[in-house]
C-alpha cells in the first residue's frame, strides 16, 4: 500500500530538475506569444496555435519524468507503483496550476482586447472560450493528458527500448487508421463532423478525462513490468 507521503516525495524528488516542469514551459509559451504578437502587430491575424508550445512540453515533461528519473527513483527504494503515482500527482500538480495561470492570462487576454492587437492565444476558439471555471477546467485535464501520455511512452520505452516504442507508435497510428476507414466505408464523415461541432466545450472536457484515465491505467500496467 503506497502512503501519502511516499507519493509526495517522489513529486518533489521530481522538482529537483525545475526547470524542465516550471520554468521552460512557460519560457517557451512567453516566447510564442511574443511571435505572434509581431505577426498580429503586422497582419490581421487573431487565431493562433501557439499555446500549443505550453502543451507540447508537457508531453515532453512526461516523457522525461519516465526515461531520464525513473532507473535512479528505483534504486532509492521507490517501489514501481509509488513511483507512478508520485509522477501522477506531479501530473495533477502541475495541470492546476499551469491551468490556474492560463486562465488568468485567458481573462487578461479578453479585457485587453487581445493584447491590443485582437490576438486569439489563450481564448482558443471553441475550445477555450468560455467562463473561467470551465477554461481552467479543460486546460487542467488537456496538461494533464498530455502529461500521462508522455509518461506512458517513457515506460514503454524502458520496458521495450527503441524497438518497443515504435511498435507502440506504429500500433497507434495503425488504430487511427482503421478509425479513419471504418468511418469513410460506412460514410459516417457527415454524421461525425456534426457529433463533434454539436459537442459542447464540457463535452470535449468529459471525452478527454476518459481518455486521461485509459492513459493512466495503460501506463500503471505497463510500468509493473518496466526495466531499468
Amino acid at each position: 500500500m503506497t502512503s501519502w507521503s511516499t507519493i509526495v516525495r517522489v513529486a518533489r524528488y521530481h522538482l529537483i530538475q525545475r526547470p524542465i516542469y516550471l520554468s521552460l514551459p512557460w519560457a517557451l509559451t512567453i516566447f510564442s506569444l511574443v511571435i505572434n504578437l509581431v505577426i498580429a502587430s503586422q497582419t490581421p491575424t487573431s487565431n493562433t496555435g501557439g499555446l500549443l508550445t505550453m502543451y507540447s512540453w508537457m508531453f515532453v515533461g512526461g516523457l522525461l519524468s519516465t526515461t531520464r528519473s525513473f532507473p535512479f527513483g528505483l534504486t532509492l527504494g521507490i517501489s514501481r507503483r509509488s513511483y507512478y503515482l508520485g509522477t501522477t500527482a506531479l501530473a495533477v500538480i502541475l495541470a492546476a496550476g499551469n491551468g490556474a495561470v492560463l486562465t488568468a492570462l485567458h481573462a487578461l487576454e479578453g479585457t485587453t482586447d487581445g493584447w491590443g492587437v485582437g490576438l486569439h492565444f489563450f481564448r482558443v476558439p471553441y475550445i477555450l472560450d468560455g467562463p473561467w471555471y470551465l477554461t481552467w477546467l479543460t486546460s487542467f485535464v488537456g496538461i494533464g493528458l498530455l502529461f500521462v501520455y508522455g509518461m506512458w511512452f517513457g515506460i514503454v520505452y524502458r520496458r521495450w527500448n527503441l524497438t518497443g516504442l515504435v511498435a507502440f507508435l506504429a500500433g497507434q497510428m495503425t488504430l487511427a487508421l482503421a478509425v479513419i476507414l471504418a468511418v469513410t466505408w460506412t460514410d459516417a464523415w457527415a454524421a461525425t463532423g456534426r457529433f463533434f461541432t454539436d459537442l459542447s466545450a464540457t463535452g470535449l472536457t468529459g471525452i478527454l478525462a476518459v481518455l486521461t484515465a485509459a492513459l493512466f491505467a495503460g501506463g500503471f500496467t505497463t510500468i509493473r513490468r518496466a526495466t531499468v
